[in-house]
């Protein structure tokens, strides 16, 4: 069997890597070695950091929501909620917020609806 040079391609991995570490300090964006390392913890951390991101939004929703309930003549957030259920009201947080957010007027006839 003849022999096979790696060369053009582990070059070409090296350069792929030190490319996608641009930007990092010190040996991290030099260093083959410390570049890898760093793109694989960047990698586990942009993925986890991924799924926290949608639950920091579901939060700022329910903070919203909680502020234009009360101005609008309710307990609590969780009354307002529950109020939905019963009614049957399918609407979702995101949505709620940003009716309270951009539209004050229809979502005090949301909650009109709710509250009778």
């Amino acid at each position: 069997m003849s022999r096979v040079k790696g060369g053009v391609i582990s070059l070409k991995r090296r350069r792929s890597v030190l490319k996608r570490a641009k930007g990092y300090r010190h040996g991290r964006s030099t260093k083959e070695r410390a570049a890898k390392e760093s793109l694989v913890h960047a990698g586990k951390n942009s993925f986890a950091h991924r799924k926290d991101n949608k639950s920091n939004y579901r939060s700022l929703w329910i903070v919203r929501l909680n502020a234009a309930i009360r101005e609008n003549g309710f307990k609590s957030y969780s009354t307002f909620i529950a109020n939905m259920k019963k009614k049957e009201m399918e609407l979702d947080r995101k949505v709620l917020s940003e009716f309270a957010q951009m539209h004050p007027e229809i979502f005090t006839r949301i909650a009109k609806q709710v509250e009778a």
